[in-house]
């Protein structure tokens, strides 16, 4: 969750039932050239633009005494006011929890810079397409003589402004894109982290009262629930970071000679402290198998199959890993007792935030098969999957020897 905070792109405060900065990550600091400690116990007003100062502090009332997850700034222009007294173009999504009666308000708050810069250029480009128009009206009218050899020469530049007006349209569908799934798991990440949080401060101000010897399994109890909870979060954030990589394109595939059984093994070997009461992993007898992949995908792969089979399945439950060769490919199975999934769910299961009908009430980000697609993909593989409800699920991903 720290490294959450601290290594976000987008600005994250936390302002108290006072309407005072309580935390700014670094990511504040940078997008309005203040430190820390200048933001620290000030009114949010601090941060608004003086044209707004005077009545925000009315809306910041309004919300407090009806707050709900919300996006600001949908059909205007939303500003914030830097440290230099110059305004920055922003969006803002508000969430909230309650601690001890009191309300805190979190603001995530994302520099649309580049965008207004973007739909700036356009603009110009379109005034510009708009005089080239005009001045092709006038050579038609005034130079006949000529006006195939001008008409020819002033297509040419009016194909390359609409080129370079498509090139900046289509850059601005793609920055409006990773905003929307910016804020999907804005979205997201306000209402999954919301229960670990809440476990791990009740666990963390519980411990303190624990103090005698006699108290240790009580502790313990308390100590497990923190770390599992910051398990989920970590899980959270892995899927997030995940996923950026891949929409952004800086994931890239390094090809070596990898044994599957060691890494197999290996991975089950790290699983097993994630299994519940009972659980176990049944790995079948296999060769040593040697193949040209990416290790590192290969083992995410393994790791997200597995972690998901454990969160699915009931304990006592068994899950089988086994492999088989195919012709040219080798085909690993991993399979489990869980709830499994329906026929209807099963169409959408490997789109990005899906998450099952029998699956909501369990912690997760609907972007774990997602990934897993995508990382089988960039191995030159396939997945396949067969689940039946109540019964199991088993999905095995086949990639190339060589």
């Amino acid at each position: 969750m720290v490294s959450l905070f601290e290594n976000a792109t987008e600005g994250i405060i936390l302002t108290n039932g006072s309407g005072n900065i309580v935390m700014a990550n670094p990511a504040t600091e940078r997008m309005f050239g203040y430190k820390r400690e200048e933001l620290v116990g000030c009114p949010i007003e601090i941060l608004i633009p003086q044209n707004y100062k005077s009545h925000h502090h009315q809306l910041r009332d309004g919300f407090y005494n009806k707050p709900s997850n919300r996006v600001m700034g949908q059909g205007r222009d939303l500003y914030g006011r830097k440290k230099d007294g110059t305004d920055l173009p922003v969006e803002v999504s508000l969430s909230h929890y309650k601690r001890d009666n009191e309300l805190f308000v979190i603001a995530f708050v994302v520099d649309i810079t580049l965008r207004k810069e973007i739909e700036k250029s356009m603009e110009q480009q379109k005034a510009e397409l708009e005089k080239i128009t005009d001045k092709i009206r006038q050579l038609n009218a005034e130079l006949e003589v000529k006006v195939e050899e001008r008409t020819m020469i002033l297509r040419e530049a009016l194909q390359k402004l609409e080129q370079s007006q498509q090139e900046l349209s289509e850059a601005l569908d793609k920055e409006r894109q990773l905003n929307d799934i910016k804020s999907r798991f804005v979205s997201m990440a306000s209402h999954e982290f919301r229960t670990p949080l809440t476990t791990v401060l009740s666990s963390a101000s519980l411990l303190s009262k624990y103090t005698s010897a006699d108290d240790q399994d009580k502790r313990d109890k308390h100590i497990t629930k923190i770390k599992n909870s910051v398990n989920n979060l970590n899980d959270i954030l892995e899927d997030f970071l995940s996923l950026g990589k891949l929409n952004e394109g800086k994931l890239d595939t390094k090809s070596e000679e990898v044994n599957i059984k060691d890494v197999i093994l290996d991975t089950v070997d790290e699983m097993k402290a994630m299994l519940k009461a009972g659980q176990e992993i049944l790995v079948s007898d296999m060769k040593d198998y040697t193949v040209t992949t990416d290790k590192k995908l290969f083992r995410n792969i393994l790791i997200n199959l597995i972690s998901n089979s454990i969160k699915f399945s009931e304990e006592g439950k068994k899950i089988t890993i086994s492999t088989k060769i195919i012709s040219d490919k080798i085909a690993i199975s991993v399979a489990d007792e869980g709830i499994g999934i329906s026929t209807d769910d099963q169409k959408h299961l490997f789109a990005s935030f899906f998450r099952a009908a029998n699956a909501v009430n369990i912690q997760g980000t609907g972007l774990g098969l997602h990934i897993v697609k995508r990382y089988a993909d960039l191995l030159g593989g396939e997945l396949n999957l067969e689940s039946q409800l109540n019964k199991g699920t088993t999905i095995t991903i086949t990639i190339p020897i060589k």
